[in-house]
């Protein structure tokens, strides 16, 4: 099938949707599911309309300039507007193109952040806490809502992990390209000779998994409750509300002990598992789809540094897109906007390359 003959499938596809549901011949689940379809397409086909009526004015323009009874003021009229349409044509052309891509059906899912200290003892924990702090920033500048699910803190400050589940619109999205390794370099609060540091901490972004999506068995279950400790090994509560869960089949093991009830433990810690059990289906098939990519988004590599943060230099530099900006401050008070635009634009020049 051409390119053409894709696009007035779609808009046909689309008409025959509006027809079904103008009707009303279609109720329950049929109208709910069609009703999907037909928001879903709207806008594919608002962006191919756009796109075949620039092409139809570009040939009726054509039309009227190659014909002899055309006069010379119509005809430079119609020079005009063509010059318009042809610098149109090709920004109209890629808006379609990156509208037939591919979906990444996680995207418009919420988020399980998780931070880790790697690299670099006590200043990694002390970065490990920046990350974290940066990410809540940045999720209340896009007015989503940031939860803590658990944190685990460092020895002089900072954390050695942390969770937190990430709500709110196109989440997932916007998110999913900070999975990776991320490397500071500064001088550290614990240096007294005033020497620059390297060390790293390392983000997973998993996007939250339904019930719908990812089945989990009892059986494949081992569930124990203990009693939460805090710093020194002190009991936090006199009663066994902490809960580890163990995924048999898998070895994964989730531990959540922050809230004082047992039972909302055990479904905290059910989210995180049931968040991990789904990005290692995607990354399945991730990998099955195209082994040779080894930077596929959502392939979940982590072992390279994907971005440095350097405050001698006050600048941050994202590897992948070899982007680098000269404002450590506010990136780290949560303006990651330049960061998150440039990759998803990234991402999407690469597919279009594949298909192409």
């Amino acid at each position: 099938m051409s390119f053409e003959d894709r696009l007035d499938t779609l808009v046909r596809r689309h008409q025959e949707l509006n027809d079904l549901l103008s009707a009303g011949k279609v109720s329950g689940s049929d109208f709910a599911k069609y009703s999907k379809e037909y928001a879903d397409l709207t806008p594919l086909v608002e962006t191919i309309q756009a796109y075949q009526n620039a092409g139809k004015s570009l040939r009726d323009l054509k039309a009227m300039m190659a014909d002899p009874a055309c006069d010379a003021e119509m005809k430079k009229m119609a020079e005009e507007e063509m010059h318009d349409l042809q610098k149109q044509l090709p920004e109209l052309t890629k808006a379609v193109q990156l509208a037939l891509l591919p979906k990444d059906a996680a995207d418009e899912k919420n988020a399980i952040l998780e931070v880790r200290a790697g690299t670099g003892g006590d200043e990694a924990a002390l970065f490990a806490g920046d990350l974290f702090r940066m990410y809540q920033r940045y999720a209340q500048n896009q007015g989503w809502k940031f939860e803590i699910m658990s944190v685990s803190d460092g020895t002089v400050g900072g954390i050695k992990d942390a969770t937190a589940e990430i709500t709110g619109r196109g989440v997932f999205a916007k998110l999913k390209f900070e999975a990776g390794v991320h490397r500071v370099q500064r001088v550290p609060k614990t240096e007294t000779q005033g020497r620059i540091h390297t060390s790293a901490a390392t983000v997973a972004v998993l996007p939250e998994a339904e019930e719908v999506d990812i089945q989990i068995e009892d059986k494949d279950l081992r569930i124990d409750v203990f009693r939460s400790s805090g710093p020194g090994g002190q009991s936090v509560n006199t009663t066994d509300s902490a809960v580890r869960i163990v995924h048999l089949p898998t070895g994964l093991i989730v531990q959540q002990q922050d809230e004082k009830s047992q039972h909302k433990n055990k479904a905290k810690a059910l989210k995180v598992l049931r968040s991990r059990l789904y990005e290692m289906e995607r990354e399945k098939l991730a990998n099955a789809r195209a082994s040779a990519r080894k930077d596929q988004v959502g392939s979940g590599d982590r072992s390279e540094r994907i971005r440095t943060y350097n405050f001698p230099q006050g600048r941050v530099t994202d590897h992948r897109i070899n982007l680098t900006l000269y404002k450590i401050d506010e990136v780290m008070n949560g303006d990651l906007a330049a960061f998150a635009d440039a990759l998803i634009a990234d991402d999407q020049a690469k597919q279009l390359a594949e298909l192409g």
